[in-house]
């Protein structure tokens, strides 16, 4: 059992990761005015090994250049500079976090999507393929433990295994550490799952 619990929390939350930068939650970067039932299976489940350095450097960006409307806010996550732009559908809200990315060039998806699926403290289950490649990795790891790669919330995407979600480790933020998934420190993605809808446009670029 300890050899079990020892394992988790290293593969589930990546303890092989440098800190990042101070190694706490910076503040989001912010201007304003003014449970449904978790999808089965997640993609996020990082190896020790494979977590890249910390290089984000926010970029800014106009919504008006990446969707038609703010209907139903918007969210724009720059893999590249490894952020989440959020604007709501007031036009006025908006928010700027820092995120983990996929790993490689493979695990990133690309593209337009939306959100279709809210849930407060989601649980996990890895994915078929997961599974296959690493049969030792737990079934299912239920919300609320604390070794729950998605964190206290969870926001599903139309493509199915992806999501924007928490994490428990915050030396991931920041860090291309993920198997396809955005993560956001959780104070951030509790802040977000606030302001995002059912339907909220989402692009990845």
């Amino acid at each position: 059992m300890a050899d079990e619990s020892r394992w988790s929390r290293r593969r589930l939350l990546g303890t092989g990761v440098a800190a990042l930068g101070a190694g706490l939650a910076a503040p989001a970067l912010a201007q304003t005015a003014g449970t449904a039932a978790a999808m089965a299976d997640s993609t996020e489940m990082e190896g020790d090994a494979a977590i890249r350095h910390n290089l984000s450097s926010f970029r800014t960006y106009a919504w008006q250049d990446h969707f038609p409307s703010l209907a139903k806010g918007a969210i724009l996550c720059d893999t590249q500079s490894r952020a989440l732009h959020f604007w709501g559908e007031d036009g006025v809200t908006t928010r700027l976090y820092p995120t983990s990315v996929p790993l490689n060039d493979e695990l990133t998806r690309l593209g337009r999507t939306e959100v279709v699926r809210k849930a407060e403290n989601p649980p996990w289950r890895p994915t078929p393929s997961m599974r296959e490649r690493n049969p030792e990795w737990p079934e299912f790891v239920p919300g609320g433990d604390p070794m729950n790669p998605l964190g206290v919330r969870g926001m599903y995407l139309g493509w199915q295994y992806y999501l924007i979600h928490g994490t428990h480790d915050t030396r991931k933020i920041g860090r291309r550490s993920s198997n396809g998934c955005i993560g956001l420190y959780n104070e951030h993605v509790v802040q977000l799952y606030d302001l995002v809808q059912i339907g909220t446009q989402v692009l990845l670029i």
